[in-house]
């Protein structure tokens, strides 16, 4: 079993593929990582030796953030627009999109799930 940032890689998925699975690896730089580790993309995890998992574990941690700090770094950025209170901050903190979609409809992932507001009763003689 491959362990590298504190994720196990499935061993039965191709290299590029499973290393995607760490927070902060995508497509582009697994493909990177692998070049530069000398591994070939289309070699399946359990396929590599001992020697692939230490140089690409090292790359990993040494020269890219994933994971916890990666996760604590972006955490910090919107915490930091929050408390500058811009635009994007405010809408943060409300829980509606920041990019300008529009909130009328649609939006229910950031809004949750809908609240219903009955109507007045009319009083009757």
């Amino acid at each position: 079993m491959a362990r590298i940032a504190g994720v196990d890689l499935p061993r039965n998925k191709r290299g590029i593929i499973s290393l995607t699975y760490v927070f902060g690896v995508g497509p582009t730089l697994a493909g990177e990582i692998l070049d530069r580790a000398e591994v070939a993309h289309d070699t399946k995890v359990a396929d590599w030796t001992d020697e692939n998992i230490r140089i690409i574990s090292n790359l990993i941690t040494n020269e890219y953030k994933v994971e916890g700090d990666l996760r604590t770094e972006i955490q910090m950025n919107i915490k930091r627009l929050m408390d500058i209170g811009c635009y994007r901050g405010l809408r943060h903190r409300k829980g509606l999109p920041l990019r300008g979609q529009r909130t009328q409809t649609n939006a229910r992932t950031r809004k949750g799930k809908r609240k219903t507001v009955a109507n007045k009763k009319k009083v009757t003689k």
